[in-house]
């Protein structure tokens, strides 16, 4: 069920360039300033994508560490604080 809406979404993603240049829109800016700006934001995009899929992945393996450890199970001879 996913692969058709993935196939067309492929499809107009790639031709959207071929429409613009046709319609004369600026697709890429000119200036090198401007390029460089866009260059700048995406580096940060992708380095805050990569940082979130460590920080998960970390997260992932402190929660099978305690699952390991039977950290998260209560035990029933703990003497209570009264």
């Amino acid at each position: 069920m996913k692969r058709p809406i993935v196939a067309c979404l492929t499809f107009f993603i790639g031709f959207s360039h071929l429409w613009a240049q046709e319609a004369g829109i600026a697709v890429f800016p000119e200036t090198a300033y401007e390029r460089f700006t866009i260059y700048e934001n995406l580096i940060i995009f992708w380095i805050g994508i990569i940082g979130l899929v460590i920080i998960i992945k970390m997260k992932l393996r402190e929660i099978e560490r305690v699952q390991k450890l039977g950290i998260d199970r209560e035990d029933k001879d703990i003497p209570l604080l009264d």
